[in-house]
């Protein structure tokens, strides 16, 4: 995730407005969309319900938000099967973007 978060973490607010590549979803939808599922993952491992989490009206705060959901997950100590569905989803957005 810190490559991820490293790829956007100096992005400004237009770049976050753009399009994901082949699509008309914005980049800050679809990361968003990944610290959910993060999140997600992370609730799931500590044996917590699913909790949303808030789309903040600055999307200069999404890294900060993957950063937090991310160290959840970790602290969690999640079963590989959820390692393994995170790397991906990151992969996906990384691609995606």
């Amino acid at each position: 995730m810190e490559l991820l978060v490293n790829q956007v973490g100096h992005w400004q607010a237009a770049r976050w407005a753009a399009p994901a590549a082949g699509s008309d979803v914005p980049r800050a939808a679809l990361v968003h969309r990944l610290v959910q599922e993060v999140a997600d993952l992370a609730a799931g491992a500590e044996g917590q319900p699913r909790r949303e989490v808030p789309r903040l009206d600055n999307d200069l705060a999404l890294p900060d938000q993957l950063r937090v959901v991310a160290a959840d997950l970790a602290a969690a100590r999640p079963a590989s099967a959820a390692v393994v569905r995170a790397a991906a989803e990151v992969t996906a957005t990384r691609q995606a973007l």
